[in-house]
């Protein structure tokens, strides 16, 4: 049974108990609905509730006060979560991270760095635990120590994609993952856009950072339009086909962005963004880099002539993971500016 059915029923019966006493008089029901309400499969329900009866495992109604409010405001919210993790975070803010599952690698550094930054600021990361920009995202708020949602399309007892396990393993301890399908919910292909709805639902706005023009990220981005929540596109090369959908979505609107203080200054209007910013800017700040051998490395590679950071990797001889984060940290003390398209220049000296 569908969330718009079931909202239907909840206007025709106060009290559930009346509907399970007599499915008959349902309106707007299918047989097969009226049937399942009939000969419910109370033995598949006592093995739910009892995998939910362990610690850090909810099971979220429209009427439990953990169910987020801005999620409700859609016009067709779950009538039910189920949360593996800290269920308070559905109520934090929030920003969606979403784009390719196969995205180039200066793509994928993109995600990595724009959450983490947005992490260290108290903005909590929520995407689809997809490969890619997702698994990018969800990885760059947990480098940031700072919190990450992940919502899939499979019921709780699953991950998908299976090399995800550690990551959801991770996700679960230090965020949370979320559901709207039951326990047993296999990864079916129409469970992926009602998984869409969710992650746009949750959050303040969505970031499109690589995407197809025929991808399911913009899928996301439109259901975010449509729910009233700000969209924001990263541009790219007009050679790269990864950056025409979001080429597309800010030809029909969406806010271009080239850093991450580009989205916290356009939210800055709504309740506690602003304050999250002083706290990104606080952390910049204080935070002290020590200058080893690598920083050295990586300064005596990056002029003041732009440069892709694959380039940058190619001629440090770092890990990718390395470099990113030490760029990340020279950007926050502003001795390194990121540009569009993953390049990166040196502002100062260390």
């Amino acid at each position: 049974m569908g969330p718009v059915t079931f909202s239907r029923l909840l206007t025709q019966f106060v009290d559930l108990s009346a509907l399970f006493n007599d499915p008959k008089s349902a309106q707007g029901v299918s047989e097969r609905s009226r049937s399942a309400l009939l000969t419910p499969n109370w033995d598949q329900v006592e093995q739910d509730l009892s995998w939910f009866s362990e610690p850090n495992r909810h099971i979220v109604t429209l009427y439990d006060p953990h169910y987020p409010e801005l999620l409700k405001q859609i016009t067709d919210p779950p009538s039910i979560l189920f949360v593996q993790g800290d269920v308070s975070l559905l109520s934090q803010w929030q920003m969606a991270i979403v784009g390719s599952r196969n995205p180039s690698a200066s793509g994928r550094d993109m995600s990595y760095d724009f959450s983490r930054y947005l992490a260290q600021g108290g903005i909590t990361i929520t995407s689809g635990l997809a490969m890619g920009i997702d698994a990018a995202a969800h990885q760059g708020a947990l480098a940031a120590k700072g919190k990450t949602i992940a919502v899939v399309g499979t019921g709780l007892d699953r991950v998908y994609p299976a090399m995800h396990r550690d990551l959801a393993h991770n996700i679960a301890s230090h965020g949370a993952i979320v559901s709207e399908f039951s326990l047993g919910t296999p990864p079916r292909a129409e469970n992926f856009p009602r998984r869409n709805r969710i992650i746009s639902g949750l959050s303040l706005g969505t970031l499109i950072v690589e995407a197809a023009i025929r991808s399911g990220s913009l899928i996301t981005a439109r259901m975010a339009l449509e729910q009233g929540r700000e969209v924001f596109a990263i541009p790219g090369s007009i050679h790269n086909p990864l950056a025409r959908g979001c080429h597309q979505l800010i030809r029909e609107g969406a806010k271009l962005v080239e850093t991450a203080n580009d989205i916290i200054e356009e939210l800055g209007a709504l309740a506690g963004v602003k304050a999250q910013k002083e706290v990104v800017q606080e952390q910049a700040t204080s935070t002290e880099i020590d200058v080893d051998e690598d920083y050295q490395i990586l300064f005596n590679n990056l002029g003041y002539n732009p440069i892709e950071i694959d380039l940058l990797i190619d001629r440090c001889g770092l890990t990718a993971e390395t470099v990113s984060s030490m760029l990340l940290l020279l950007e926050l003390k502003g001795q390194v500016e990121s540009l569009p398209g993953g390049r990166y220049v040196r502002t100062g000296e260390l």
